[in-house]
């Protein structure tokens, strides 16, 4: 949540749930879809793409869109420019906030950031600069994250008198083991693109201009899965990491049985059995 400036931008106008998705217009946020895959940016290259409440908002909408729109497969989240994925918190805005205040806006985020995490479709963050407070954490809520090189990573809130209220002190040990985490935490120090892959923090580092193309074939090859087999598999890694193994493995079964009973499955085995690729239908 960290983030040099950001002045606050007044709140998009709000779109009518009546219009077609196809032409949700956000302030704060590009969005966009190209064959199966939905693209989403954060648009505030000047303040090195801060999360404010706007912003927040525009990415709920964005995501939410994503998820009810059959015809997306995966997300590609990245930031505008080339210096900043999300740079933190508008610290213009959480200046003022009072102690209600901040709670309200912390569990506010960590509602998109769940929403994105079990969107039940791939997100992937293609992480082209700063990702730091809430950019971290925004990142740790994507299914994967490909970072180029000169990008940089961090909790710095203990620098504001905070602590990550963004999901970090969550997901981070998670990702990374709690020990690592804590440094991070306390320290608010950032670390390197290479540091962040070599702790896990990270699944890919990719020349900067290769970024959002690795990203695509990486949903690509995704895509080429049972859309149900790939959903399960989401939602009992994600479930099953909340659970005690026992109670994840049940869950696991369960899901293999769900999955069992559909065409994909029958298409997926007749497929390996005749060697052939398979055609899937999402049912």
């Amino acid at each position: 949540m960290a983030s040099e400036a950001a002045s606050i931008t007044p709140s998009p106008a709000t779109v009518p749930d009546s219009l077609p998705r196809a032409i949700l217009a956000l302030a704060n946020v590009k969005y966009e879809k190209k064959g199966s895959t939905a693209y989403v940016t954060v648009n505030r290259p000047k303040v090195l793409n801060a999360l404010n409440t706007p912003t927040w908002t525009d990415l709920q909408a964005a995501f939410e869109d994503a998820k009810a729109d059959k015809s997306v497969h995966g997300v590609i989240l990245t930031g505008a420019g080339d210096k900043a994925f999300i740079a933190g918190a508008d610290i213009g805005e959480l200046a003022h906030v009072d102690a209600y205040e901040a709670e309200e806006s912390s569990r506010f985020g960590q509602g998109v950031l769940d929403l994105i995490e079990n969107l039940g479709k791939p997100v992937i963050a293609a992480i082209n600069g700063f990702a730091l407070g809430g950019g971290c954490e925004t990142a740790m809520a994507c299914t994967m994250r490909i970072t180029a090189e000169h990008a940089r990573f961090g909790q710095p809130e203990v620098k504001l008198g905070l602590l990550p209220g963004g999901g970090g002190t969550q997901r981070l040990p998670r990702l990374v083991g709690k020990g690592r985490a804590l440094q991070l935490i306390l320290t608010g120090e950032t670390i390197t693109a290479q540091e962040a892959y070599r702790i896990g923090l990270v699944n890919e580092i990719v020349p900067a201009a290769s970024l959002i193309e690795r990203a695509e074939a990486i949903l690509k090859q995704i895509a080429a899965n049972a859309p149900i087999a790939v959903k399960f598999s989401l939602e009992a890694a994600n479930k099953g990491l909340e659970t005690s193994q026992s109670e994840g493995l049940a869950l696991e079964a369960s899901y293999f049985g769900i999955c069992a009973a559909t065409e994909d499955k029958k298409e997926g085995t007749t497929a390996f059995l005749e060697k052939r690729a398979p055609k899937f239908h999402g049912h």
